[in-house]
């Protein structure tokens, strides 16, 4: 027990990096205000700050942290921040940075849901949303582009996103399957010294490990200890999965809160891919399995997430908030939307701490293994077929009033009815892309624009 007490205990004399954990709190607390625009500009912003501004740092160690990360199911972007805090501060840095990473987009989103369940049929809201959806399509777009442009640095990168593109829309495999076939070629391919899989740098900043202010060192507590990731994996997930068991036990498996804590649980473990890859896994189930609300209402989700700080994913507190809602059982329905949505984001996050806490140590010692940077870049490739495949999945939903499902000789997909196009959406849309990739005007001044036409677009009538 002293030695777990210890590995938690926020203590600059081990790492020798002279940050104060005060300091990183004001750090982190900046990281998680500017945390808008999805997985892409999150990376951003923390790389601008905790790499080229503070250097706490090496641009190689956060790439490595990155790549983990992406290999990890859940958001990438809150795991990188708890795997940062986590090296510096230990397992309450971790705690700090990851934990910080989400309250703002809790609260927000808990606050646009409660107004949505209330107000969402109040034409004025529907509006807003209207524009909100259009303007969303481009971000996510812009995400394509922007992870694209990082990761698919030669051809074999390029073939690897579109075989997972084509893979995961037009036939429905399996994204862990996608995740595995990746990066077993990227594993092979540097192993056998190609070039294609060589570890690449990103961004800006060229500073190695000596120049940060963690330096080339590994801190005392990122070391491997079999013993302390043991009562750490136990701890985390009692943390985890014992309210889990409760609410099934004392609520039956058939409530709506027993499938909220089940599926998302489930969602934790197998939505590889980042912010992106898990949507379009929810997107699909919650809408077409368990019909707790219907795919324009998750755009309308998604459309809160992208105007508020914090990951992507807290989408999903949206979602769990309207499905028991709408099953409240013996609360009225904006307490147990309330119940539904923390819950959804309990169960969510809790495995991503455990990830990292388990994982990192290990990943650390592991870094410079060739090997294994070819199947992390590998893999990162393929998650950019994953987000282009949400970007198609999103711009059916939201320039189409219908869509047929196509399926036979392998393939399963959903084709749009030309017929249903939404004239309104379809300029919107290109609108807030043309601001966005053509003139670089700024995230919110685009959806604030898109909302305010979406009331114009309304008031006149046109959609």
């Amino acid at each position: 027990m002293t030695e777990l007490v210890s590995s938690t205990a926020p203590s600059e004399a081990d790492a020798g990096h002279g940050v104060s954990f005060a300091e990183a709190f004001k750090v982190w607390l900046r990281v998680a205000s500017l945390s808008f625009g999805g997985p892409a500009g999150q990376i951003a912003v923390m790389h601008r700050i905790i790499v080229d501004e503070k250097r706490w740092v090496s641009e190689s160690r956060f790439l490595h942290a990155l790549n983990y990360c992406m290999l990890l199911p859940g958001p990438e972007a809150q795991q990188l921040a708890t795997y940062i805090g986590w090296l510096m501060h230990r397992t309450a840095g971790g705690l700090m940075a990851g934990g910080l990473f989400i309250l703002p987009g809790i609260v927000a989103i808990m606050a646009l849901s409660w107004i949505y369940v209330a107000f969402g049929h109040v034409w004025f809201v529907e509006a807003l949303f209207f524009g909100l959806k259009a303007a969303v399509l481009a971000i996510v777009i812009q995400a394509v582009v922007r992870v694209g442009s990082r990761a698919l640095r030669n051809n074999v990168m390029i073939g690897l996103a579109a075989a997972a593109f084509i893979a995961i829309f037009f036939f429905a495999v399996p994204f862990p399957l996608i995740i595995v076939a990746a990066g077993l070629i990227g594993y092979l391919g540097a192993r056998a010294g190609r070039p294609e899989f060589a570890a690449a740098g990103h961004g800006s900043s060229g500073n190695g490990d000596g120049d940060s202010a963690l330096g080339e060192i590994m801190p005392e507590h990122a070391k491997p200890n079999a013993r302390r990731t043991l009562v750490t994996a136990l701890v985390w997930l009692a943390l985890w999965l014992v309210p889990v068991a409760a609410i099934v036990t004392t609520t039956g498996s058939g409530s709506t809160f027993s499938q909220i804590a089940l599926f998302f649980s489930k969602m934790a473990m197998v939505t590889f891919g980042g912010a992106y890859a898990v949507l379009a896994y929810v997107g699909q189930q919650a809408v077409e399995h368990y019909h707790w609300l219907k795919p324009a209402e998750m755009l309308d989700g998604l459309g809160m997430a992208e105007t508020t700080p914090g990951p992507l994913i807290m989408v999903l507190q949206f979602v769990g908030f309207v499905a028991a809602s709408r099953d409240p059982g013996s609360f009225s329905p904006l307490i147990a939307g309330t119940l539904g949505g923390l819950l959804a984001t309990w169960v969510t996050f809790a495995p991503c701490f455990l990830w990292i806490f388990v994982g990192a140590p290990y990943i650390e010692r592991l870094r410079g293994n060739k090997g294994l940077a070819g199947a992390l870049g590998a893999i990162t490739a393929a998650v950019v077929g994953v987000i282009l495949n949400l970007s198609i999945w999103f711009a059916l939903h939201t320039l189409f009033r219908q869509t047929v499902p196509v399926s036979g000789f392998g393939l399963d997909f959903d084709a749009p009815v030309l017929s249903s196009v939404d004239g309104a959406a379809l300029l919107l849309s290109l609108a807030a892309a043309l601001a966005i990739l053509r003139f670089k005007l700024g995230m919110l001044t685009v959806l604030a624009a898109a909302c305010a036409a979406g009331v114009l677009i309304r008031l006149a009538g046109w959609s």
